[in-house]
């Protein structure tokens, strides 16, 4: 017998809290659901956010189209783990839990091996929820 765990809002907050614990880096952590609603969230609280409402709608859309378009490869290259984002005032580390998106923000001056530590660091928190 396969029992499915049904995640709950609380489970949402957690995950967020729990990756918000990895590193002093992190500005911001979403749970972005399937149709780009933002589930939970963590802010640094003395930072500024670099979207409005507006956009962070947007890029959550985004991130809902973009996962239902990968969901098309999967069977050939296999689900997505996760995905990194250099941009110029951010980086962005995204992880898959099923259909869910977890959505990390960390300080652009964050050299590379802290980034793939924040990663490393965050795995047994995804897996554990997937």
């Amino acid at each position: 017998i396969i029992f499915h765990v049904i995640m709950i809002s609380k489970d949402y907050q957690d995950i967020c809290n729990l990756i918000s614990k990895t590193s002093q880096y992190i500005r911001f952590v979403g749970m972005i659901g399937k149709n780009g609603e933002l589930l939970s969230q963590y802010r640094r609280a003395e930072l500024k956010p670099l979207l409005d409402s507006k956009n962070m709608s947007y890029q959550f859309a985004s991130i809902a189209l973009n996962t239902n378009l990968e969901e098309a490869f999967d069977e050939s290259l296999g689900p997505v783990e996760f995905m990194w984002e250099e941009r110029k005032k951010v980086q962005i580390v995204t992880f898959a839990i099923e259909s869910l998106r977890v959505w990390i923000s960390i300080d652009k001056k964050v050299v590379r091996s802290e980034i793939l530590r924040i990663i490393d660091a965050c795995f047994p928190i995804v897996k554990h929820y997937s």
